[in-house]
């Protein structure tokens, strides 16, 4: 009983810490949103991104939203998403191609800089991961609406269920049962982590996963950062992946190939899992992201081998041991 409420204090700790960091950056977030929201200028701010979420098949509201993920965090953006859905009615289709914008595009500049220190140029990596947000979003609106797929409305948890035009009051109040969820969330995804630690599934996965990247062309040393980064994500495990790829023992290619496949394809439990209780649907947030991640890369190591070695070097990798001030 003492080990199990040893564990218990950690997850608790854990999740407080984290969702200390997240609350910090979200809650001011929060207040932008509501007083864009009341001044009706939500639909000024989003206007440069409205072709793009108009070619994706979602309301033009939803560019905040991304634009915050990729400024600030996932979760930043995923507060900003649900306060403007209690005003839109979304089905499944589009929760699942917002999803992933969201999933592949956020974090820039924490994740860039992960990148920037691990050898790998910064430009392209965010331009790598902006550039496959949309194009995975883009194949998926035609995937599902050519078909007929998803469109019914979306389950989204946490909505609220408060007027339309609450007192100030009530939206205090929504908003802090909002983070409570959220911090319940984080919760309950660090004790799944543990748990498929525990059972080995992500031992498994990792498995599998080995001679997948071999077949790609990534080498068998970058194997190990890249199970990191595909597993706990570039942000969690940004120590482990920045120290194994300044060892020197892996190739300066096999580190920019790891982490651009990283950038599109990380934190495929945790994430996802965060993404279906939103009403994201498995086939694009899961499958459909690794799917692609794993050809895109397919494509980019050809390219590469084609390239002469010093645009290779000025735009695309560095040596992550110069990296470091």
């Amino acid at each position: 009983m003492s080990k199990i409420f040893t564990i218990a204090q950690e997850l608790i700790r854990d999740a407080i810490s984290a969702c200390y960091e997240l609350f910090k950056v979200m809650i001011p977030v929060i207040i932008g949103v509501k007083l864009l929201q009341e001044f009706d200028l939500i639909q000024y701010v989003a206007l440069p991104l409205k072709p793009i979420m108009g070619l994706l098949g979602l309301p033009a509201e939803l560019g905040l939203a991304w634009a915050t993920a990729m400024v600030n965090s996932m979760y930043a953006g995923l507060i900003v998403f649900l306060s403007l859905t209690r005003d839109m009615t979304l089905n499944t289709e589009q929760v699942t191609i917002f999803a992933v914008l969201l999933l592949i595009g956020h974090g820039f500049l924490v994740e860039g800089a992960i990148a920037q220190r691990s050898g790998a140029k910064f430009v392209f990596q965010i331009l790598s991961r902006l550039f496959g947000a949309f194009a995975l979003g883009l194949i998926l609106h035609w995937t599902y609406s050519s078909s007929g797929t998803l469109q019914e409305p979306a389950v989204i948890l946490f909505q609220s269920s408060s007027p339309v035009d609450p007192t100030l009051l009530q939206w205090i109040w929504d908003e802090t049962k909002n983070l409570l969820s959220i911090f319940g969330i984080v919760l309950g995804l660090m004790i799944m982590m543990r748990i498929l630690s525990a059972i080995r599934a992500v031992d498994l996965m990792n498995a599998l996963l080995r001679p997948i990247l071999k077949l790609i062309g990534i080498g068998p040393k970058a194997s190990t950062i890249t199970i990191i980064g595909f597993t706990l994500g570039l942000a969690y495990g940004g120590g482990l992946i920045i120290n194994e790829a300044q060892s020197g023992r892996i190739d300066r290619k096999d580190v920019f190939y790891s982490l651009t496949l990283m950038g599109l394809c990380h934190s495929m439990i945790e994430d996802t899992l965060l993404m279906m209780l939103i009403g994201g649907h498995l086939s694009g947030i899961f499958w459909g992201r690794m799917l692609f991640g794993l050809v895109a890369m397919t494509i980019l190591v050809q390219i590469t081998r084609r390239l002469p070695q010093s645009f290779c070097n000025k735009y695309l990798w560095g040596n992550p041991r110069q990296t470091v001030q």
